[in-house]
């Protein structure tokens, strides 16, 4: 087993210098509207593609939904579901509702960290799953900040304990250049920042990539985009965010 695990984004494994340590918990860190979410769903696609199974655990959004987006962009949840590669573990309805009734693997209280871990880990260890994606951690400890580095940690555990490479969604707001909680950028493997800048009328997209254990790693900011088929990220582009703005260039030069 190679100790490196295809993130599936083009761009990422070269900023990445060969792909994201196999076991590594990342927290995958950013505002509204920068794209966590869909970049954690193309991490899973793609490790279904490569026959590595997926867990998505959605806090933050209803089910149904999170299929119908992935849909948008041809990643297909409903047949991977069914044939047994990918599980959506529902963390948001509570069970309540017709729809979340039809749901396998349902969270009944997310506030109950291990009854919130019991759910996940069984929905692992029936897919086999190695790459586990929870969309969004700061859910968990929004209420009680003090908790989110034990929170992290306890996730960690059970996530490297059985073999997964995962992301964890961070949220912060517009304005925060944090990473989402109190101590949590100490309990993560790594962190991932994508930033959503404003810069003459026209919002422009980047991704940084902070620390992240096993590996060097580019330690510039790069532009990236959201297309029809996910994001694009360009190893050879650099960008600086400066009080004159947002500053665009290509390799050594910016």
């Amino acid at each position: 087993m190679s100790d490196r695990v295809d993130v599936g984004i083009p761009g990422m494994n070269e900023i990445l210098n060969g792909g994201l340590p196999r076991r590594n918990v990342v927290l995958l860190s950013g505002g509204p509207g920068t794209g966590k979410s869909i970049f954690g769903q193309q991490f899973l696609y793609a490790g279904v593609k490569l026959g590595e199974p997926g867990v998505l655990v959605t806090l933050e959004e209803h089910p149904v939904q999170v299929r119908i987006n992935m849909d948008r962009f041809g990643w297909e949840p409903r047949r991977f579901e069914q044939e047994g590669k990918f599980a959506i573990v529902d963390a948001f309805t509570s069970g309540i509702g017709e729809a979340a009734r039809r749901e396998r693997y349902v969270v009944k209280d997310p506030d109950d960290v291990p009854s919130f871990l019991d759910v996940i880990r069984q929905a692992i260890t029936d897919l086999n799953a190695q790459r586990v994606v929870i969309d969004s951690v700061s859910t968990l400890y929004m209420t009680k900040p003090a908790l989110a580095r034990s929170t992290i940690m306890l996730i960690k555990k059970v996530l490297a304990g059985l073999g997964c490479t995962g992301f964890l969604v961070s949220q912060v707001s517009v304005t925060d250049r944090g990473f989402g909680g109190p101590g949590v950028e100490h309990a993560a493997d790594g962190i991932i920042r994508l930033d959503l800048d404003e810069f003459q009328g026209e919002l422009k997209r980047s991704i940084i990539i902070w620390k992240m254990r096993g590996t060097s790693h580019s330690m510039r900011r790069h532009p990236f985009d959201i297309t029809s088929k996910g994001i694009i990220v360009y190893p050879d582009k650099t960008v600086r965010i400066t009080p004159r703005g947002f500053l665009e260039g290509g390799g050594e030069s910016s």
